[in-house]
């Protein structure tokens, strides 16, 4: 995961974070500049699992704030899930307010705090339902990586808008990535 967003350092400069989910049990770091000014070898040892996403940000909603770094984490009803989203969600501003009104609380001031939100609203649907209910509901261009109950899943906008590359290396292991240059780098095809 760190050379792969390594290799997307391009897409942003603002921050960089990690989620690894080490069969089910998450941990995120992530903090403000360069990936390699991130993430010290030290950290990077800490970082053990199964699974894992990351994200490297500039502003396109929201200050340049850690609270605002990617992955965004969280708990709910179905456990641990994490998120990193690419992109812009145009009704973000009316689906917050609606979840405030229902009694959400929100950390962030970026949209992809919104969609965190709308799974865990629908929890009780199950997470792939979860998941779908809130594809249906987020309008704009957006990739999403999620981890949540074990599963490494991406979405993409229904339009294609924003690009989500599926690789595969030779010992079977799946990446999803924004860019192939992030494939590239892991040695995926």
């Amino acid at each position: 995961t760190y050379y792969g967003i390594y290799a997307l350092q391009h897409r942003g400069q603002e921050s960089a974070g990690i989620t690894v989910s080490n069969f089910g049990e998450k941990t995120t770091f992530k903090g403000m500049g360069l990936v390699a000014d991130v993430f010290s070898s030290e950290k990077l040892d800490e970082l053990k699992g199964n699974a894992a996403i990351g994200h490297v940000r500039y502003s396109t909603s929201g200050a340049s704030q850690l609270v605002n770094a990617q992955p965004l984490e969280s708990k709910f009803k179905l456990g641990q899930i994490a998120v990193a989203h690419n992109g812009n969600l145009v009704n973000a501003e009316i689906i917050k307010e609606l979840l405030e009104d229902s009694g959400s609380t929100f950390i962030t001031d970026i949209d992809s705090e919104v969609i965190i939100n709308m799974i865990a609203r629908k929890a009780s649907k199950g997470l792939e339902e979860a998941i779908r209910s809130t594809v249906r509901a987020i309008k704009g261009s957006y990739s999403l990586v999620i981890l949540a109950d074990q599963k490494l899943i991406g979405v993409r906008d229904p339009y294609g808008i924003r690009p989500l590359c599926l690789g595969q290396n030779d010992e079977g292991d799946y990446f999803l990535a924004s860019e192939s240059c992030a494939l590239d780098a892991v040695g995926a095809d």
